[in-house]
């Protein structure tokens, strides 16, 4: 089976010459294989299509794909928007007492999948022209576990808890202070009880325009597992999280899964498997189609993601396999130091961080680790002269590169223009285009307006811009928020390979602890209480800094025998037991 996609947004139909449509063969022998439409963009006709692909090598914004897909999707067609875009195949089905998962990139139905089986959207089965009623969809899935499902939704016997994706949209959604939002879902717990769990006790009288995006992820978190619900939906419940507060989302999460119905869509692989029971597996293209698998157990179906193979369809749907160390990185350093740093404070007040003395050496990609509003990003800062330290020395005469934690878009052109502007050459360099550019998937991002950039397509841009200036030292400040779980890997294995093959150092501050494994040779903790005092010590050895991280966050990890990728033990296991026991958190 052969569908073709075009990606409105990609097409720049007013900077081309129509090549889709002046070198399509059956075009030239009088075919009308692809027209143009009424806003000057290609339609492709499907049935007339030869196949041949030369439209979509011939799109310099590659908005054109022509993509064969297995034979065994005809009829599993769940939604399509419209002719060329994007369609869904397949559903998956939440189970009663069991923590189902979805894992895929972004772009690919995630989000459509859960308003389909929430009921926000009604299916149309690929006839978008003419769309089924319920009671046709109904008939179409008879016999299913899905029809057993849509059912009870359409018939109201079901209730439904949602938990959505941009929770930096709740302040627009909803006005008042947090108080107001939990007191009209008080039905499992009360708003006092709430608050105590999702740590809101602090902010219940605040306006939600004036919270952090924890405090929102946190809030959305509460008013969902406050509702009695048969069956509640996650759409990315860990961003804006800290390791801390993400496996105590976790357990919360599982907690309610006891005798309900939970779906989850998480990108923090380490936490999707630690919270997940099942997980089905979502493969496609960006903006093109998107195809959902049967659930499988949660340690073969992240295996399968990393590998990128589907041995049961004989699908390949990554070029390579995402690999972990099987051993610690390296720890023992030869270098020279680059910088150090002797007793650095900074008071503002409320707040007071204390660094101890530390160095970072040539070469050296350096993880940094610890909650929310202990002092990393103000370290990162002062490192980068953003700001400067009350007391301790510090050699300021590097040259730095800086990817800050919030990325406000501001700059008027394209994604092209500005990456020309700042750094010509690198942007031409072969080297640059194979070892960050292709990874990271900005070609397509090029002509598009920096301001209409998404949250994600952004942060991949900054990482860019950030390692495309020449330095002594990058200071990249959460680079996986936004990201889907590939796009992560691609980012961490990309700045990974840039200081290796630069001999370049590095400082990376995440939450997410596959990001940290894969980029990190040593690390730095910072502990103390959040929002009022900050203590950031080491680097360490990559062990050692582990141990100390999750001996305070009371997680240990073990390698997967298979993909070597770390896994989180389940709590009072007998790995768990005797990891603890050995002062071993981060892996035996």
């Amino acid at each position: 089976m052969r569908i073709a996609s075009v990606i409105h947004d990609r097409c720049q139909n007013k900077k081309c010459n129509r090549e889709c449509i002046r070198f399509c063969p059956m075009v030239r022998t009088g075919v009308e294989v692809i027209t143009e439409g009424e806003r000057g963009k290609p339609i492709i006709s499907e049935t007339l299509c030869s196949g041949c692909g030369i439209c979509a090598n011939k799109c310099q914004f590659e908005a054109i794909k022509i993509i064969g897909l297995a034979d065994e999707l005809v009829g599993e067609m769940v939604h399509q928007y419209g002719e060329n875009m994007f369609r869904l195949y397949r559903l998956p089905v939440p189970k009663k007492g069991l923590v189902t998962g979805i894992l895929g990139p972004n772009g690919i139905g995630k989000s459509t999948a859960l308003n389909m089986l929430s009921g926000l959207e009604i299916p149309n089965l690929g006839n978008y022209e003419n769309p089924p009623s319920k009671d046709e969809v109904l008939a179409h899935y008879a016999g299913s576990e899905i029809c057993d499902h849509l059912k009870k939704v359409y018939d109201g016997g079901i209730r439904m808890a949602l938990k959505p994706q941009y929770v930096d949209r709740l302040p627009k959604a909803s006005k008042g202070v947090v108080r107001d939002l939990l007191e009209k879902v008080q039905e499992r717990m009360t708003v006092k009880e709430a608050a105590e769990e999702f740590e809101l006790t602090n902010v219940l009288d605040r306006s939600l325009d004036k919270l952090s995006g924890g405090e929102l992820q946190r809030l959305a978190m509460a008013a969902t597992l406050m509702k009695d619900a048969d069956i509640y939906y996650f759409d990315e419940p860990s961003s804006y999280l800290d390791i801390y507060q993400r496996v105590k989302m976790a357990r919360q999460i599982k907690a309610v899964s006891a005798d309900k119905q939970v779906v989850v869509i998480e990108h923090d692989l380490a936490i999707m498997d630690f919270l997940a029971d099942n997980v089905s597996v979502v493969y496609g293209s960006e903006g093109s189609y998107g195809v959902f698998t049967l659930a499988r157990q949660v340690r073969t179906a992240i295996n399968v993601y990393l590998d990128g193979y589907l041995p049961e369809e004989n699908i390949r749907f990554r070029d390579r396999p995402i690999e972990f160390f099987a051993s610690p990185p390296r720890s023992e350093w030869k270098t020279a130091t680059l910088v150090e740093y002797e007793d650095l404070s900074k008071d503002f007040g409320g707040f007071r961080l204390d660094v101890e003395p530390g160095g970072i050496r040539i070469g050296e990609s350096v993880g940094v680790v610890g909650p929310n509003a202990t002092g990393k990003t103000t370290f990162v800062k002062i490192l980068a002269g953003v700001l400067k330290a009350d007391t301790g020395k510090l050699d300021t005469k590097l040259d730095v590169s800086y990817k800050p934690q919030y990325i406000t878009p501001d700059f008027e052109g394209t994604v092209k223009e500005m990456l020309y502007s700042e750094s010509f050459e690198k942007m031409e360099s072969g080297f640059f285009e194979t070892e960050v550019l292709e990874p990271l998937s900005i070609k397509h991002l090029m002509e598009k307006k920096v301001m209409n950039l998404s949250g994600g397509e952004l942060q991949r841009v900054e990482i860019t811009r950030c390692l495309a200036k020449d330095s002594d030292i990058y200071l990249f400040d959460e680079p996986s928020a936004y990201l889907d779980s590939n796009q992560r890997m691609n980012a961490a294995r990309t700045i990974r390979r840039m200081m290796e093959k630069t001999g370049k150092s590095g400082m990376i501050v995440d939450h997410d602890i596959y990001f940290l494994d894969m980029v990190s040779d040593s690390m730095m903790v910072f502990g103390g209480e959040p929002g009022k005092r900050g203590l950031g010590t080491g680097p360490y050895d990559m062990r050692e800094g582990m141990n100390r991280f999750l001996k305070a966050v009371d997680i240990t990890f073990r390698r997967d025998n298979d993909s070597h990728r770390p896994r989180i033990n389940k709590p009072e296991s007998r790995l768990d037991r005797e990891q603890k026991s050995k002062g071993e958190y981060y892996y035996a």
